[in-house]
Order: C-alpha cells, then sequence, then structure tokens
C-alpha cells in the first residue's frame, strides 16, 4: 500500500485529487493532506509517505520552493498543476511524474503503476543499502556505499578529496579526477561520512581533512592535494582549526 500525502493550497483541488484516488484505494491511501506548505514541511520532519502530490502554484510558497527546502527527500514526487510550462523543470527536480489539473483518470492510473514500481525499488535499495554497510562496519573497512543512476557504487573514503553542493545533488571529487553525482543534498552526505576525517568546512563543501596541501589564514581558504582552492566559512573557522 502506497501512503502519500497532499499538498495543494486550494481545498477544492485536494478534494477533488483525493475522490479521484478513491478508485485506487487497494493500492494508495492519503494519510494526511496540507493546503499551507509550510505545515506540510513541519509534517515531514518526522513522517514519511511514500509519495507526495504537490501543486506548484501556491502563493506563499511555490512548489520548487517547497522542494528546496526538505532537509532529506526519500519519497517519490508528483506534481500537479493546471499548467503545462513546469514540465521540464519537474524532471530537473526529479518528479516521478507530472500531473496536469484536471486530473485524468488514466494518467492517475499510469502515475500510481509508477509509484508502485518506485516503492518496491526504494524498498530494496534501502535492504542492500543496510545490509552493505552493517558488513563494511563489522569489517571495520573505509568503504562507504553510494547510490547513483539506479546502481550502488563503493568508494573508499581515501579517494575522497571533497564533496561540493550543487542544490539538490552533490558531487563526489576523487583523487583520480572522476567525479560521481548523487541526487543528495550536501546534509544528506554528511551523515555517511566518518567525522574523524571529514569536515563541512563551507555550506557547500565537505573536505577530506587527510587531503589538505594548504590552509591561507589570511585569505580564508584551503588548497586540496588536487590544487583546489575550497573556501572556510568564518563561522565554522574555529571548529575547523580544532580539528586540524
Amino acid at each position: 500500500m502506497i501512503k502519500a500525502i497532499i499538498v495543494d493550497d486550494e481545498p477544492k483541488a485536494i478534494e477533488s485529487l483525493t475522490w479521484e484516488l478513491t478508485h485506487f484505494r487497494e493500492d494508495i491511501e492519503i494519510i494526511s493532506s496540507f493546503n499551507k506548505p509550510e505545515e506540510a514541511l513541519a509534517y515531514l520532519k518526522t513522517n514519511r509517505p511514500d509519495c507526495v502530490f504537490l501543486d506548484i502554484n501556491m502563493p506563499t510558497m511555490d512548489g520548487f520552493q517547497f522542494l528546496e527546502k526538505l532537509e532529506k527527500k526519500d519519497f517519490a514526487v508528483v506534481i500537479t498543476t493546471a499548467y503545462n510550462e513546469y514540465a521540464l523543470k519537474a524532471l530537473k527536480n526529479e518528479a516521478i511524474d507530472y500531473l496536469l489539473k484536471p486530473i485524468d483518470s488514466d494518467d492517475l492510473h499510469d502515475t500510481i503503476v509508477k509509484l508502485k514500481k518506485h516503492k518496491t525499488n526504494y524498498l530494496t535499495v534501502s535492504k542492500v543499502e543496510e545490509v552493505l554497510l552493517n558488513f563494511n562496519e563489522s569489517l571495520n573497512q573505509k568503504k562507504i556505499s553510494i547510490n547513483t543512476d539506479g546502481k550502488l557504487i563503493f568508494v573508499n573514503t581515501d579517494d575522497i578529496l571533497f564533496v561540493e553542493s550543487d542544490g539538490n545533488y552533490s558531487t563526489f571529487n576523487m583523487v583520480n579526477d572522476k567525479k560521481i553525482v548523487v541526487t543528495k543534498k550536501l546534509k544528506e552526505v554528511n551523515t555517511i561520512l566518518p567525522e574523524t576525517c571529514f569536515f563541512r568546512i563551507h555550506n557547500c563543501y565537505i573536505i577530506n581533512l587527510n587531503k589538505i596541501k594548504e590552509f591561507i589564514k589570511s585569505d580564508g581558504y584551503v588548497i586540496m592535494d588536487s590544487d583546489d582552492k575550497i573556501p572556510v566559512a568564518r563561522q565554522r573557522k574555529s571548529d575547523f582549526l580544532e580539528k586540524l
């Protein structure tokens, strides 16, 4: 059973979508709905649905701003809107589907099929990641698993120079000049890297402390082994010096 919430500033739109979804009650359940996106954000801090049906055109906060404010997005997103010009942006924000209002029953059926497949894949990958994480910890290996492009990549933490944020994406910069892009915010990446040798030196950067070549105090940046210059945020400078 897919558990979903609806976020839409129009109560009638919520009622309409809820009614349409009753035709698929064996597959999906609406566990909550919100006409104020701020309340939905608060709800998602402590609850994890399988899916969020998200309206784009909301007066206080549009749907894309809503996605930017999420601390963690471990659920499927279905964009709902009366306008069709947001399709490309929806895809860039990793929406699993895009529904035009008024929502067609056949389109909604196709969305449910996609959601069921997404949930199955998510549960499978999550279970594999959990098993591998426990395995690595038991052997005290210096490896992490990264889920990207539908596959798990095993990375030796010693090979990571720094991780750079790009909104909802993060890029691992490796010692061999390789780059690995993942659909995780830097805050999420920070939780899987060992604190002993990694430090979030800036809102946009996490660095491997063992790969620092120089620290230029006067200008407030570090030079990595790769010669990349990474700025040190002023508010993180004292904590950084303690780490060193």
